[in-house]
């Protein structure tokens, strides 16, 4: 056989005993699976081994720092071969971790000897391999006294056979042999890593505001003062003390008047009016200009130092397309697509058209446009914001992405990218395996309580090594059928699953205010914000009971006092007998909570607005704190009783697996349940 036809040169994939590390990891492997600072990640692996040799593993880390750390994995279950352990990342930075397995010799010996020892079979030949064992163990650690005394036992022919085999099986033995195993046939896994970022990258409360209408006033003639940045500013206390702590704009560039859009999507704009902020650039200026109706950059700089003063960061829009008076347009032709009869194509989404934006074209000067935006990303990033929500990024090239979001985040780590990408979930899984670090999400399209568990439990398991969603409840371009007819009730029952369901939710304004009147034919707001000024008067409809902005600072004020609720990868989903009550829980360990106590969560939603309902709901005790209610309990078939606390209206209940509930959508539709720690006794 000529070399140039040998078969390739065997390499083993598998060590002694096979480790095949399952999460955290990205699908294929070519990036870091993600986490963020203070975010506790499940650890998993399947490991086994030919024969019936117990099995020990333990997780490897090194920090970004370079400290190591060992975690002992626990078998999750009996036959499963699954492997796991849950570890706190509190350190910024690209995590290595590996998985060591081994089998644990004695632990092997013992299970066997107790099982023959007392049957009759191999007695002496079992009870002297354990004496070479402990002999074994006594030479590795000399002056033992639990393991020199055991030793002696077991190696005393004199003695009974269950007198030797009681000394071998000794709970101080069991804990020295368990701190210190005999190990043989060690193997480690390969390296992977996990990259952790700033806390904001996974936990959030989002508020969605128009500066240009904060503020703003008509007059007689029917032109209108815009608001400004200063006007706008007067709003960030009363959206802090909701408890946001993120504040999102809208574009605030130049808006172009060629083919400027009108009130409710009209082709045709008056002249007073104001066009939408994403058909971006005038000759004023492109995507790094400031309209000039909201303010100066000084004004903008002034903006955010009063968003910082009341704990609140700044998100912008970044939008890549242009109006056709944008400045590219003229200077660099070539970012645009020309069709056949010399015209530039606008946007479209079928059967919407967008005749005020013109896409880019990543094609014809792929490294020109990058390095341009880039630059825009870069002018804004030293104005001080560092949280950047992307319209569309499906319809750019994946490619620009992860080139893009490669040389911010080396330049910028703390820079936050939110992905809003309405999209196939190829698509929008991939832009989150890319680098964006917050995605939009199905969940204002997931509605029934079939609907919502299967997604819930997709995001917080499936997805979650790389996906974060920010489950925004509406946004100016959405508001579902569900919204526009559910009333109040809707309203509610939709805020308070984002804001329990992921660490990251959001609300466009006016959702406080049940704007629920859709332009016929469509699935937006009528009278849009995008097309016309809208100020509101807020304290007056807070005030007047047609808030519901006090809802919205109980959601975030429990998401602040709950750890739990704070965590993506926690979530669990329970059973009721109604096919509207939909119910899961979050659940935190003792070892991750500051308080030294475990954070249990339990959420119970009809999420019909229309009904009363009545049912009992079935609870996954293992499943809902393990600390507490333990297997054997479970397996038992046993029940447990404890007491929960609804955090919204302070009711007290006791509760077991299997309970009761009413839920009026009319009153309060959802429970908010926390689980009390049990009383002393």
């Amino acid at each position: 056989m000529s070399a140039a036809h040998q078969p390739p040169e065997y390499r083993p994939t598998s060590g002694r005993i096979p480790i095949r590390p399952l999460s955290p990891r990205q699908p294929d492997d070519r990036r870091p699976a993600k986490a963020w600072d203070g975010e506790v990640v499940p650890f998993r692996a399947t490991i086994f081994k030919d024969g019936h040799d117990e099995l020990r593993a333990a997780l490897l880390l090194t920090a970004p720092s370079g400290a190591t750390s060992t975690h002992r994995m626990r078998l999750a279950g009996k036959g499963t071969d699954l492997w796991e352990v849950a570890v706190q990342l509190e350190e910024t930075g690209d995590w290595q971790y590996r998985i060591q397995a081994w089998t644990d010799d004695w632990a092997t010996w013992l299970h066997a000897a107790e099982t023959k020892v007392p049957a009759g079979v191999d007695v002496q030949l079992m009870l002297a391999t354990g004496a070479v064992l402990l002999h074994r163990a006594d030479n590795a650690r000399p002056g033992n006294p639990v393991i020199t005394s055991a030793f002696h036992a077991l190696a005393n022919v004199a003695a009974a056979p269950a007198d030797r085999l009681a000394a071998a099986a000794d709970a101080k033995l069991a804990a020295e042999l368990d701190a210190h195993p005999l190990v043989s046939t060690e193997t480690e896994s390969e390296e992977f890593t996990v990259r952790v970022e700033r806390a904001r990258a996974g936990v959030g409360s989002w508020y969605e505001f128009f500066p240009r209408s904060e503020g703003a006033r008509q007059n007689k003639d029917g032109s209108w003062r815009s608001g400004t940045f200063l006007t706008a500013a007067r709003r960030l206390p009363a959206i802090a003390s909701m408890g946001f702590d993120v504040v999102y704009l809208p574009p605030i560039h130049p808006i172009g008047t060629s083919f400027r859009k009108g009130p409710n999507n009209a082709l045709t704009a008056g002249p007073h009016d104001p066009g939408s902020p994403w058909a971006i650039g005038s000759p004023e200026g492109g995507h790094d200009a400031i309209h000039p109706d909201l303010g100066s950059e000084e004004d903008f700089r002034e903006f955010l130092a009063t968003a910082k003063a009341n704990n609140l960061e700044v998100a912008l829009d970044l939008a890549l397309q242009c109006s056709p008076d944008h400045p590219w347009v003229l200077d660099h032709p070539e970012w645009f697509t020309t069709l056949v009869d010399g015209s530039i194509a606008y946007a479209e989404n079928p059967p919407k058209k967008y005749q005020d934006i013109y896409p880019l074209n990543f094609d014809n000067d792929e490294k020109g446009l990058r390095e341009e935006v880039l630059r825009v990303l870069e002018h804004w990033i030293d104005l001080g914001v560092r949280i950047f929500r992307v319209d569309n990024p499906h319809t750019k090239p994946l490619r620009f992405w992860e080139w893009l979001l490669h040389e911010v985040r080396v330049a910028h780590p703390d820079v936050v990218f939110l992905a809003e990408a309405f999209t196939r979930p190829a698509p929008l899984r991939a832009l989150a395996q890319v680098g964006f670090q917050q995605s939009y999400t199905y969940f204002t399209w997931r509605n029934t309580k079939k609907e919502l568990a299967d997604y819930l439990a997709e995001l917080s398991h499936e997805s979650s090594d790389y996906l974060r969603p920010n489950l925004f409840v509406n946004t100016p371009d959405i508001l579902t059928e569900y919204l526009q007819f559910g009333g109040v009730p809707a309203y509610k029952v939709r805020a308070a699953i984002a804001a329990t369901g992921s660490p990251s939710w959001g609300v466009y304004s006016g959702y406080e205010l049940i704007e629920n009147v859709a332009r016929p034919g469509s699935e937006e707001n009528i009278d849009n914000e995008k097309y016309e000024y809208r100020p509101r008067e807020w304290a007056k409809a807070e005030k007047s009971g047609a808030s519901i902005a006090p809802y919205l600072r109980q959601l975030n004020r429990v998401r602040s006092e709950h750890p739990a609720l704070r965590q993506l990868r926690n979530l669990e989903v329970h059973w009721s007998d109604d096919e509207a009550i939909l119910v899961y829980s979050k659940h935190l360990a003792a070892e991750f909570v500051r308080s030294g106590r475990s954070d249990t969560i339990i959420v119970v939603a009809n999420v019909d607005p229309h009904s009363v309902r009545e049912t009992t709901i079935h609870l996954d005790l293992e499943r809902l704190d393990p600390e507490r209610f333990g297997l054997d309990m479970v397996d038992a078939g046993m029940d447990a009783r404890f007491e929960v606390t609804d955090l919204i209206t302070r009711q007290r209940f006791e509760w077991g697996r299997d309970n009761y509930v009413r839920l009026d959508a009319f009153t309060e539709p959802v429970h908010i349940l926390r689980v009390e720690p049990p009383k002393a006794r």
